[in-house]
């Protein structure tokens, strides 16, 4: 979702990594440890949240998070909280960072200081606020003059306990005077529009006989200021909540008797400064925040044709793609933004078959083909990172879960061996772990996306013509990246594969060690696997798998996914889990007299259906079928005065829903338009606004069936599933030549009949630059 901005989409993203928090202050009691968690907000916003580490004054999280933003925002916060034992969370302190000074940080560990957190503090939003002298004649003929403030609207003030029904005070003051005035209340909303008009009167008494004009003193402008409060009305017996103060001196209208503008809502003094930062402790992060400033598609065009070109140029080293990827620091750097152009355009295996097929052939030893980190390799890397993650899931998350809640021993170390613990058990358990993971991974091919399988066909078909003499090369040139770069790396780090919300505790660490490994070697097929382990008790656990059913079964598996003109992949059954969890719904309007009020209800998400219901594992209240999901939508928020809502649009109504935030949101209406993309139904425009008191609020049309006001958001190519924006890519990789085009004339000088002068040519000449 991008962000407009003087007719450019700016993309933003964040990439995180939470490292570790040191010196937090003890707790004031016995025990002195706490539980401490971290989280991280988008303003007040909080999108993601760490695990909990349990007595620790110094807790390591060790975490990444990674998001899409899809809409403007002032600061990046991260907050540490305390659960006690009564599992309430208090602050301890937090790490605010302002939008402008991310790039200060940008991809750099920083240990950052806790600040105090105090509810006047947390602070965002701003105030259009008119101010207007107006001169009036009263009754008996006196002239005074009167301050008219006009507090017209608010944007982006934050949401409190899940709510946020704000109003304003306004108040002149002075040394000697302080008259202040309330606003309505502005229910269910963080953008009111107030448009109220205040009077003050500003001269003193003794003035008005002996002035017709408004010209009062000098100090009288120095000392009278306008105020304006925003808070939240609450229900709480606590009273409302303070959102933040604007202060404006009466000095701003010397010059003029009308002033109009945006203020930046501020933090009252609390009396806090004494305090000291360092009390709290520090928080190491590392923050990436990067912007894409995209054009329009026709500024793209010279070089988006180049690149697409690239897997028909020969040699394939003379091509665009190839050249951007000779010029990279990092061969990574260039390989995200190509595979994901390439994919979006449906041209991705012909490439990556054609550089994968020039690699084979600069290959000598079939031992090594395809280990080391080429453009090759890290092309079909992030394909299976965007083509797979849902056969990954699906493969493997049952048993990771299963593993990490079972937490049972399984260390084959004699020399790490616990008190108590045996040997010979542990070997077993490790054996029946590695079993099932075998088993659920080589039974899985019916299920690997054709994406995957187009490639590793390729890739088979190159090894086996170029080494014809070894007649497991066909096998070796696939299993190095499914099984080596993808599921091995997988169980060994779930959490960065979201297989596990959290990092896994260090006893399940070593157990999921222990069974990557011994994955990985399966995989290999290699002649002497005993001799592939450094470690003797891993030698001696090998020989459990020593039998030739191991390696029949990796063959098969290895031939099903790397077959051309495989199954048609809808024929698989079995439904598959895509995501779940809590959010809020608003009754559907079924029965005839029936409220449509708001509940909070537990949603879950498959391949074959859509469902909510009171609780985790309770029977279904209600079941959307795939097929019948016409649209999925963003749902503005003027509809019911509430943040973060979309729309799953129904042949007969749609089913309106609110998100805990944007990410969360942005997430769900992602994997809703995925999984039901091909669905040929599918609606080309939809009504952005609800259906209310008997019209559509978007367009006003009076019947519940008229046709839809607004186009439908483009679509995802249906053969790959993915939401992927071409423009952006192009432009990502637009930027990266141009930062590195002092290598690629330097590359046209050394080598100049290298495609270097034709395509520097094509990005100066030809007008690829798009306008600044």
């Amino acid at each position: 979702m991008a962000v407009e901005e003087e007719g450019l989409r700016v993309f933003q993203s964040v990439k995180i990594k939470i490292g570790e928090a040191k010196n937090l202050p003890s707790y004031p009691g016995p025990n002195k440890m706490r539980d401490c968690y971290c989280t991280v907000n988008l303003d007040q916003e909080e999108v993601f949240r760490t695990k909990i580490v349990e007595k620790s004054l110094c807790p390591f999280y060790g975490e990444d998070f990674y998001c899409e933003i899809p809409r403007r925002f002032r600061q990046l916060a991260f907050y540490i909280f305390d659960r006690d034992v009564f599992r309430r969370a208090s602050i301890i302190g937090k790490v605010a960072i302002q939008k402008e000074d991310l790039p200060k940080y940008h991809n750099r560990d920083t240990w950052f200081q806790l600040q105090h957190v105090d509810a006047d503090s947390e602070v965002q939003g701003k105030v259009h606020l008119e101010l207007r002298l107006n001169e009036v004649i009263t009754d008996t003929g006196i002239v005074c003059h009167k301050l008219a403030t006009r507090i017209l609207e608010c944007q982006g003030l934050p949401i409190v306990n899940g709510q946020c029904d704000p109003y304003a005070t306004v108040t002149l003051a002075g040394p000697y005077r302080s008259e202040a005035k309330k606003t309505k209340v502005k229910k269910k909303t963080n953008n009111p529009q107030f448009d109220e008009v205040f009077y003050f009167e500003v001269t003193r008494p003794s003035s008005y006989s002996r002035k017709s004009h408004f010209d009062f003193e000098e100090e009288d402008v120095d000392k009278l200021e306008i105020r304006v409060d925003l808070w939240n009305a609450s229900n709480l017996k606590f009273g409302d909540e303070f959102l933040g103060e604007l202060r404006v001196p009466l000095q701003v209208l010397r010059q003029s008797s009308s002033h109009k503008a945006w203020y930046f809502l501020q933090p009252r003094d609390n009396g806090s400064k004494n305090l000291k930062p360092g009390d709290l402790g520090s928080l190491r992060l590392n923050v990436v925040y990067t912007e894409d400033h995209v054009f329009s598609s026709d500024s793209y065009s010279p070089l988006r044709d180049l690149l697409l070109k690239s897997a028909d140029v020969e040699p394939v080293s003379a091509s665009a793609a190839h050249v951007l990827g000779e010029v990279c620091r990092e061969k990574q750097e260039a390989a995200i933004p190509l595979v994901r152009l390439f994919l979006h355009y449906g041209r991705v295996v012909p490439f990556i078959s054609a550089i994968a097929s020039a690699e084979v052939q600069r290959t000598q030893d079939p031992n090594t083909i395809f280990r080391g980190n080429s453009l090759t390799s890290k092309c079909i890397d992030e394909t299976m990172k965007l083509a797979g993650m849902q056969y990954l899931h699906v493969t493997l998350k049952p048993t990771i879960e299963e593993i990490c809640q079972s937490h049972k021993p399984c260390e084959i170390d004699p020399v790490k061996l616990k008190d108590g613990e045996s040997l010979e058990s542990n070997m077993e358990t490790l054996r029946q772990y590695v079993d099932r993971v075998f088993n659920v991974i080589t039974k899985s091919g019916v299920s690997c996306p054709t994406v995957m399988c187009d490639i590793f066909f390729s890739l088979r078909e190159a090894a086996a013509k170029r080494f014809q003499d070894d007649l497991d090369v066909r096998y070796t040139a696939v299993s190095s990246f499914i099984f080596l770069r993808f599921f091995a790396p997988a169980i060994l780090s779930p959490n960065l594969f979201q297989l596990t919300p959290h990092h896994t505790d260090p006893q399940t660490s070593r157990t999921l060690t222990l069974i990557s490994k011994t994955i990985q070697t399966l995989g290999s097929l290699s002649k002497s696997k005993s001799a592939s382990f450094k470690e003797s008790y891993m030698a001696t656990f090998y020989e459990f798998f020593n039998e030739q059913k191991y390696a029949d079964a990796v063959k098969n598996f290895l031939d099903l996914i790397s077959s051309s003109g495989r199954r048609d992949p809808k024929s698989v059954e079995q439904p598959l889990l895509l995501k779940e969890g809590f959010m809020i719904k608003r009754a559907q309007g079924r029965k005839r007299f029936g409220m449509k009020n708001f509940k909070k209800r537990w949603f879950r998400l498959t391949n074959h259906e859509f469902t909510y219901q009171r609780n985790k594992g309770d029977p279904p209240l209600c079941s959307i079928p795939i097929e019948n999901i016409l649209a999925v939508e963003p749902l503005e928020e003027e509809s019911f005065k509430m943040k973060n809502m979309f729309q799953v649009i129904q042949p007969e109504r749609a089913l309106y829903i609110q998100a805990n935030n944007c990410v969360e949101a942005k997430a769900w209406i992602d994997v809703l338009t995925k999984v039901s993309q091909c669905n040929q139904k599918r609606l080309t425009v939809y009504h952005p606004s609800a259906y209310l008191n008997g019209h559509w609020l978007c367009c006003r049309a009076s019947s519940d069936t008229a046709t839809g006001c607004s186009p439908c958001t483009s679509g995802l190519p249906a053969n790959i599933q993915l939401d992927i924006d071409g423009d952006r890519e192009t432009e990502r990789i637009y930027s990266l030549f141009n930062s590195y085009m002092s290598k690629l004339e330097k590359m046209q000088v050394l080598s100049p009949v290298t495609p270097c002068l034709h395509l520097r040519r094509r990005l100066l000449v030809r007008g690829i630059s798009p306008p600044c």
